[in-house]
């Protein structure tokens, strides 16, 4: 079987129709959820590009894989899924943001990136840079790579948008001075032009390619990964008005923003920011309005573009035996407590993403709550594609959700661990979060207090009770020292009887 693997960067699970938005219509993917399965209870294994996109690469936890925090390179030698497909017959190819490597400028000189967005621009390296790609990266085949988010997007779809428009390339190059300085405004690029489409347009290239026979034999796993709606966000034409701002409805937690800064953890940083403008950052009514006004159109195009992928798909004959997946690396705070974008907190919004998933003659048709995790999916590929655990990468830590595709009702997992470190400049920060089917917890090191929410009752994550609910808080507690003793790498592995 085939797998198309579809990843978005930075979108919550309550941002797709079928996922009960009313302003927000997504028709295309919502399909991929009316003939497989959607899952409300899914969640990342770590909040932040990096980690939890090698996670989705290699079934480990952040703690066992080694990426931690964004900035940290995915080790070439951790064993990947790709890499398992690669060998046992699979043509592996991934569009789009990678993000394995990191993108920005490393604190030494001599740290090294394939990823590193500033050598992608400058003559002098950016062909070395490709020569990289020239070799299986993390078991990938054929790579044609996006680094960057919304129009400030390089790597490979450079050089197809030099082709098509070189005073734009030129334009998009110099603007990357200026990466972090603005959440949201009007690209100049046209749709036709935009990473989107990029992705759109290579996805099917490749799938056309595939059917005339370019790769012989071999079924394909895709990754088709789209940059947005990842800030800054400013999706082009009738994508950037396409909805009002002012007839967004803010979420009810807007109004708690003041009451954060009597939060025991979260009142320092928002007092003195992280990573001022992007993460916790705390906005306006006017810039919250907007910004999920942008989100929504910028979900909109990718909608537009999946639809016409899977369109190729049913059109190539391929769509029978093709695995579809659809999914997020983490969510956005969106404006809930007054907050945009991401960073260290306890709040469901960054932590609960899109997950939709399509086998054909296998899938029940439906919708699970069932609690799954991020590193969950890579085994349970493997495991559809009946490739047996000895050819599997050795240590997957997650769960074969099969059971769950097969019949919605089936329950596999009783909790969800997250793991996250934010290691920004001087500031270390590492907190876990639980997630039972009514309860999720955040504990914060170094603190003696953290979060407790019943997610049934305050699904707007209102009433903390650590300090009210002392027994359940001491159930939750231990319930995570358990599992986070359970996921804790053993390596490196012993190699005698004494």
């Amino acid at each position: 079987m085939n797998v198309l693997f579809i990843i978005t960067d930075q979108q919550r699970a309550d941002h797709l129709g079928c996922y009960g938005n009313t302003v927000l219509q997504t028709p295309n993917i919502d399909k991929i959820a009316d003939e497989g399965v959607r899952f409300t209870n899914a969640y990342c294994a770590n909040p932040m590009c990096m980690p939890n996109r090698a996670t989705l690469l290699t079934g480990l936890f952040p703690n066992a894989h080694g990426v931690r925090s964004n900035g940290i390179n995915l080790p070439e030698d951790v064993p990947t899924i790709a890499e398992t497909l690669r060998e046992r017959g699979w043509f592996t190819k991934s569009i789009g943001k990678t993000h394995y490597q990191f993108n920005f400028p490393p604190y030494k000189r001599s740290s090294e990136s394939a990823e590193l967005i500033s050598e992608w621009i400058r003559p002098k390296t950016v062909e070395k840079k490709k020569k990289r790609f020239e070799s299986p990266y993390y078991g990938f085949e054929d790579v044609e790579l996006t680094l960057g988010h919304g129009d400030l997007v390089a790597g490979h779809y450079l050089d197809w948008l030099e082709e098509r428009s070189p005073k734009h390339a030129l334009e998009i190059k110099q603007k990357f001075t200026k990466f972090f300085e603005n959440l949201m405004y009007e690209t100049s690029l046209p749709k036709e032009l935009y990473p989107t489409t990029y992705v759109k347009e290579r996805t099917i290239n490749f799938l056309e390619k595939y059917k005339k026979g370019d790769f012989g034999e071999k079924p394909f796993f895709l990754h088709c990964s789209f940059p947005d709606p990842h800030h800054p966000v400013c999706p082009p034409g009738n994508y950037y008005d396409m909805f009002n701002p002012n007839k967004i409805k803010l979420p009810e937690s807007f109004d708690d923003a003041e009451n954060l800064y009597k939060h025991h953890f979260l009142g320092r940083y928002l007092k003195d920011p992280i990573f001022r403008g992007a993460l916790l950052r705390e906005s306006s009514e006017e810039d919250v309005r907007k910004f999920l006004a942008l989100t929504y159109g910028s979900i909109s195009m990718i909608d537009h573009s999946v639809g016409e992928i899977l369109a190729s798909l049913s059109k190539l004959g391929l769509e029978d035996n093709t695995m579809v997946i659809y999914t997020s690396d983490h969510g956005d705070l969106a404006g809930d407590h007054g907050l945009l974008l991401k960073g260290p907190s306890p709040y469901k919004g960054i932590l609960n993403v899109p997950l939709i998933w399509k086998v054909p003659e296998i899938t029940e048709k439906g919708i699970s709550d069932s609690l799954i995790s991020s590193v969950d999916i890579p085994k349970t590929i493997l495991e559809l594609l009946n490739i047996k655990e000895r050819h599997q990468p050795p240590d997957m830590q997650g769960y074969d959700m099969t059971t769950i595709l097969q019949n919605p009702n089936n329950t596999v997992r009783d909790c969800c661990l997250i793991e996250e470190d934010e290691e920004v400049t001087n500031i270390q920060i590492r907190l876990r979060h639980l997630i039972t089917d009514k309860y999720k917890l955040t504990v914060y090191e170094g603190f003696d207090k953290g979060d407790v929410y019943d997610l049934e009752d305050d699904p707007n994550e209102l009433n903390n009770l650590w300090d009210t609910q002392k027994e359940l808080r001491k159930e939750l507690v231990y319930k995570l020292l358990q599992e986070n003793l359970k996921v804790q790498a053993r390596y490196p592995k012993r190699e005698s009887l004494t």
